[in-house]
């Protein structure tokens, strides 16, 4: 038995009597191949000439074919590098229950992981005082990191935390929850606040996306038990990669009621 497999850059898979443009026919052909799972995150594509040669089509067919692919967001290039696959994970995310980034990717099947922007203590703005529930001139631990499954960008996430629950930050490595639970400190429940926005090109940059592509913004206050607050979170989600999925319940169960007059 032949166990050889077929090469995905065949020139067989497109065809100049199909009533489709060739540069669309190409395009079509390595999308199949990023969302089929053949070309992963991050994975390299053949340089210009090499697609010439493989698929039998001019340079301008190629470019114009990565380049419909890098306006949906399915290729990236890199200046002097080449051009990668940038295939995020999709996460369908329920709202119903406080969970970590950590243990909603583990949950999944995804392994999560952090690139840090900056972990310093210092001290907390006007609008965090108020939000924690602090005293002026009280200092807060500030995690600042972007949030990814399987190695794909998913999320801008700042952390802010009293120094009395986190003293220093440099101890979360992993899930800020776990570290946190471990002190004692358990988080308990949630308010959130989100919202639509497009991001700025440093936020773009990070994330591997186009400056100004819409994004999902999240704002949440976490407390204890005893409503004491513990976190304030603002975060950036990718809006190509995420869902936020909200589970409502008729109240009463036998359907609209009348106001209280």
């Amino acid at each position: 038995m032949d166990t050889r497999r077929a090469d995905p850059f065949d020139k067989g898979a497109i065809s100049s009597t199909l009533p489709m443009p060739l540069y669309l026919q190409l395009a079509r052909h390595l999308r199949g191949l990023i969302v089929g799972g053949q070309l992963g995150h991050l994975d390299a594509l053949p340089g210009e000439r090499e697609l010439v040669e493989k698929f039998g089509v001019s340079r301008v067919t190629v470019r114009k074919a990565l380049r419909e692919l890098q306006t949906e967001g399915l290729l990236q290039q890199r200046q002097g590098a080449g051009t990668f696959v940038n295939r995020v994970p999709y996460v369908e995310q329920r709202l119903s229950s406080l969970t970590s980034f950590s243990d909603d990717m583990a949950s999944r099947g995804l392994s999560a992981g952090s690139v840090w922007l900056q972990r310093v203590v210092t001290m907390a703005t006007p609008e965090e005082t108020l939000a924690l529930g602090l005293s002026p001139g009280a200092t807060v631990s500030r995690l600042h990191r972007l949030r990814t499954a399987n190695e794909a960008p998913m999320a801008l996430e700042l952390a802010v935390i009293p120094t009395r629950f986190l003293p220093d930050p440099r101890t979360v490595e992993g899930s800020l929850y776990g570290v946190l639970r471990a002190r004692g400190f358990t988080p308990h429940r949630a308010l959130q606040r989100l919202t639509a926005v497009r991001l700025t090109s440093d936020q773009a940059d990070h994330l591997g996306v186009q400056e100004g592509t819409a994004a999902l913004y999240i704002e949440r206050r976490t407390m204890m038990e005893d409503g004491t607050p513990l976190e304030l979170v603002r975060s950036q989600y990718r809006g190509d990669a995420y869902d936020f999925v909200v589970e409502l319940n008729m109240s009463g169960g036998s359907g609209p009621q009348e106001p209280h007059r």
